[in-house]
């Protein structure tokens, strides 16, 4: 979505051309196999260690974190794991949205019209919002993994990050 805005703003009259179905398709393709090897990397994961009697989540989905917290081994390999993970399907995702938005920015700053400065910014603002909304709530969870927490604080960012802000995808696509 962030490539989406920087096409659309940075490189209006090439916009069709550069955001061809090939491209979306390929986007959305290589979306689909990180997310579906990633749930399978987690799910092996989680076939080794050997957990305490009684397992109880106090979640409505079973997030690694709150499983690992659940076995009676020694979860530091398990939480490096999650920890790069968490690097690489997060914190370089998340470098790519804060560099597109620097040269939206940097573009709408270089704009001579107001009224195209105004049209660019509420485009971009929502999209900007869901996704610090997104990454607030998910990192918060999965970074409190080695702190005590309330499970309900954690249920509720859980919530919000894998509920909210999808249902906040079409006031996205609205603007």
């Amino acid at each position: 979505m962030a490539y989406d805005r920087y096409v659309a703003i940075c490189h209006p009259m090439r916009y069709t051309v550069i955001m061809n179905y090939q491209l979306c398709g390929f986007l959305v393709l290589v979306s689909w196999i990180v997310s579906v090897l990633h749930a399978l990397f987690q799910s092996l994961m989680m076939l080794e260690p050997p957990f305490c009697t009684q397992p109880e989540i106090p979640h409505f989905f079973c997030e690694p974190n709150q499983v690992i917290q659940l076995t009676c081994s020694d979860a530091f390999l398990n939480d490096m794991v999650i920890y790069f993970t968490l690097v690489l399907l997060a914190i370089v995702p998340l470098a790519g949205v804060f560099y597109s938005y620097f040269k939206i920015v940097s573009s709408i700053r270089a704009m001579s019209s107001v009224h195209g400065k105004y049209k660019a910014f509420p485009t971009c603002a929502s999209h900007l919002l869901v996704v610090s909304l997104f990454y607030c709530t998910g990192l918060g969870v999965y970074l409190s993994s080695a702190a005590n927490h309330r499970s309900q604080t954690s249920a509720t960012a859980s919530v919000t990050y894998t509920v909210v802000t999808p249902m906040l995808n079409p006031f996205i696509y609205l603007e």
